[in-house]
């Protein structure tokens, strides 16, 4: 009676430490992801950056994310993810920390790639342990909790900014950013465990370096559940990332003051944490047709009130409702992909998607760059990004439509035998 008591105490810390660690994380990546926003006004005004430049600047971590998520999905099938993503989450912390130290243009575009390489690989990895920490039905919740660290992540950057008295300060927000992640490793390697699911399928010898890695994805049973994920990460991303770097530039160039701007920054990730934490839980509770369509009319419309708000409390309200359902519909698009790949590839299946989305994140600022720098206003910025949400919105419906490769009541046997699939 005693043992199996001790294996479910032991199952439930672990699982803790899980969450609570990756939770962790997901707020050092989110306050690392916006801190190049909340520092550009600064930073243009001190450098001279020029907008073009601006865009390639946001853009250098987003690119470098791409490669990041595909390398380190693929190798955490192989080796395991905890020490791929202790490696990552000590790359971006470094490369975060030599950020203030650049005054050249093309030196820190690298400097920023590198930072984008260790945050897009460890961004699938936590979603890939936390979803292997839960059971099949609680996945989306779990996922949707530790998606929340991402928004606080925001949030606290931008409050740290607002406590920054003179504009050169700029560059504590990336000391910030840099120490914290390394310090943070000492307690990934002592305190992460490793996912079980992967564990039991080293045991039995089932690893991902028996399966290509276009099988893993491209296969005939996946291929459109794959397309579907692409095509709504790289919708989504682009414009969660649109916003999250060029948010604070365009609403100073609406003529908001400063803390006005960062306020709207706060109210965007505040409304992003309360979005991921609801819609995730909603995701697992009710009828996800319904959850998915309302999220994505919910972006339609908070968007439009964006774009033509004129006023700072009612952008704060728009940005505050943007974050909720954009921020809290990404949480769900994570929560499905880790879903829809079974074990022995879902770091390879989420780090694709993660990686597709990345592209979708290094042409959002892009475009708003161009957009701006051809004399189009701030509202028209905001609006070109709605044929894509409507695209990704099409392709998420479509993609709820095709079966989960098991469900929660599937027994162990029965999933070995879906290894194959």
């Amino acid at each position: 009676m005693m043992e199996p008591a001790m294996q479910q105490r032991t199952v439930l810390t672990t699982t803790i430490y899980t969450l609570f660690l990756c939770f962790i994380i997901a707020i050092l990546e989110g306050f690392d992801l916006q801190s190049m926003g909340v520092a550009a006004p600064r930073m243009k005004a001190e450098m001279g950056l020029e907008n073009s430049q601006m865009a390639w600047i946001f853009s250098a971590a987003v690119l470098g994310t791409l490669p990041g998520a595909l390398l380190a999905g693929r190798c955490a099938d192989i080796f395991g993810r905890k020490n791929v993503l202790i490696t990552c989450i000590f790359l971006f912390g470094v490369m975060s920390l030599c950020t203030p130290f650049v005054g050249h243009f093309d030196l820190l575009i690298l400097i920023r790639f590198l930072t984008g390489l260790g945050m897009g690989g460890a961004l699938p990895l936590v979603i890939t342990l936390v979803s292997e920490a839960v059971s099949e039905r609680h996945k989306a919740t779990a996922v949707s909790i530790m998606y929340c660290g991402m928004p606080v992540g925001g949030i606290l950057s931008s409050v740290v900014a607002l406590s920054l008295n003179a504009d050169h300060e700029w560059r504590h927000i990336f000391y910030f950013g840099g120490i914290c992640p390394i310090l943070l490793v000492p307690f990934l390697i002592w305190l992460l465990p490793e996912s079980r699911d992967y564990l039991a399928l080293k045991q039995q010898s089932v690893l991902s370096e028996k399966i290509g890695f276009m099988h893993a994805i491209f296969s005939k049973q996946r291929i459109f559940i794959t397309l579907c994920l692409w095509l709504s990460f790289f919708g989504t991303l682009l414009v969660l990332t649109l916003l999250q770097n060029w948010l604070p530039t365009l609403m100073t160039n609406l003529g908001a003051s400063k803390a006005t701007s960062n306020y709207v920054q706060i109210g965007f990730n505040l409304g992003g944490a309360i979005g991921a934490l609801v819609l995730g839980i909603l995701l697992d509770r009710i009828n996800k047709h319904i959850v998915i369509t309302l999220v994505y009319l919910g972006i339609l419309a908070s968007l439009s009130g964006l774009a033509f708000s004129a006023q700072s409390h009612t952008l704060i309200f728009a940005a505050a409702c943007s974050g909720l359902f954009i921020i809290g519909c990404q949480s769900i698009l994570y929560s499905l992909a880790a879903k829809y790949y079974p074990t022995h590839m879902r770091g390879s299946g989420v780090g694709a998607a993660v990686a597709v989305g990345r592209i979708g994140s290094f042409t959002g600022p892009l475009i708003a760059g161009y957009l701006l720098s051809m004399g189009q206003n701030e509202a028209f910025v905001i609006a070109s990004s709605l044929p894509m949400i409507l695209v990704a919105a099409i392709a998420a419906l479509f993609l709820l439509r095709q079966p989960l490769p098991y469900n929660s009541n599937t027994s162990d046997t029965d999933k070995s035998k879906l290894l194959k699939f």
